[in-house]
């Protein structure tokens, strides 16, 4: 395994915690998020993590991994047999992303265990991350600041918003983008990341973004769709900002000519709520009120008919990031979470106005004990192409 002993103890008890708090005594491990969120790999096979006692690593690929607690197994049922005696009362899987067929194979394996979701237990413990993993977050931000800054300079005359997307996934990949767009949940999916241009910002979407577009073809409705980048259009981009297996998530605007007041006035709305957002968010503060403070910001300004969208529109305005693109906590009118120390928070108020197109940044926010760090350092302003 590829964490170092002091870190894989810090992320271990986080979860224990969490077990513990849930009645839950033993976790099976499947999901490759959380596998890699406790061993710095991606395999296939399983972590089993008792509340008390040595964690095992159950391998079936790749062959040759070495380390304390490895145990290779050519299927499932094998698992039992290392555990042995010590079969828990109850174990926990990850319910909310296993397949129904998995879960009754595992159940068979298991007959005397009573199964428990645990996908509640995971997701809190990586809500709350370690030093390590905001450094690597951290470092992920410099790169996805740097292919930013290039984006003025990829645009030429007549191109669409897809031709735009290209070259931005082009000096991403380079930079060192995995090109891995990780999201939690079922039918949630995404190719890379979101450029929208004009009315396509508008187009609804089925998919839980904050923002959509009818994308390229009805297989994946989302994103760019093909539309020319013309004068008086805004064109959004929302790119892939994994670097190291953890992510920033970004939202900057770019233009071609002069865009109306209203375009302009709520971009800066936008501006001004995370800035509102960061002297609040500090930890025991309610996700809540974070989403009614900024829906506050949005009435004083009369903006909110374009909040969060204009034909549709998302019941949220910022979510954890971290090895998934959505973790916890969520920042929306009906959420219980906590802002505690050590979220990394991505903040997305936007506005769609009509025949011009998205408007708004996204910014990536670490929650320290005494402050709030951005990840994602790029100029906030609206920036215009050269022509």
């Amino acid at each position: 395994m590829l964490l170092g002993h002091d870190e894989f103890g810090r992320r271990l008890n986080k979860i224990r915690a969490k077990m513990a708090t849930s009645e839950i005594p033993a976790l099976l491990i499947s999901d490759n998020a959380n596998k890699y969120y406790l061993t710095g790999r991606v395999y296939a096979g399983y972590v089993y993590v008792p509340i008390e006692g040595p964690v095992i690593f159950f391998i079936r690929r790749p062959v040759e991994l070495e380390g304390d607690g490895v145990v290779y197994i050519r299927k499932p049922e094998e698992i039992a047999e290392s555990i042995g005696l010590n079969t828990p009362e109850a174990i926990g899987l990850e319910l909310d992303v296993l397949s129904y067929s998995t879960a009754l194979r595992l159940k068979n394996i298991f007959p005397q265990s009573e199964l428990k979701n645990a996908s509640p237990v995971m997701r809190r413990a990586r809500a709350v991350k370690t030093a390590e993993e905001i450094e690597m977050i951290r470092k992920s931000g410099v790169k996805h600041v740097h292919v930013y800054s290039r984006i003025p300079h990829l645009y030429q005359a007549g191109m669409t918003d897809m031709e735009l997307q290209v070259e931005i996934e082009r000096v991403s990949r380079l930079e060192g983008c995995l090109g891995q767009f990780r999201i939690s949940g079922d039918s949630m999916e995404l190719y890379m990341g979101n450029v929208l241009v004009g009315e396509n910002a508008d187009a609804p979407s089925p998919y839980d973004f904050a923002m959509g577009g009818q994308g390229l073809d009805p297989s994946l409705p989302v994103g760019a769709c093909g539309e020319e980048i013309k004068p008086g259009n805004t064109v959004m981009v929302d790119m892939n900002g994994n670097y190291d297996g953890y992510m920033t998530d970004m939202t900057r605007v770019y233009a071609l000519g002069e865009l109306p007041e209203l375009a302009i006035k709520a971009h800066q709305c936008s501006i001004d709520i995370h800035h509102e957002l960061c002297d609040m968010m500090h930890p025991g503060t309610e996700a809540r009120a974070l989403y009614s403070r900024a829906e506050d910001i949005v009435k004083a300004h009369g903006l909110l008919p374009y909040y969060m969208g204009h034909r549709q529109h998302a019941g949220f305005i910022g979510h954890g990031v971290g090895i998934e693109i959505n973790e916890l906590p969520v920042i929306a009118p009906r959420s219980r979470d906590i802002i505690a120390e050590g979220n990394v928070i991505a903040l997305e108020p936007k506005f769609v106005i009509p025949h011009v197109g998205a408007v708004g940044i996204e910014n990536t926010y670490a929650v320290m004990a005494d402050n709030v760090e951005c990840l994602t350092p790029a100029p906030e302003e609206i920036q215009y192409f050269d022509v």
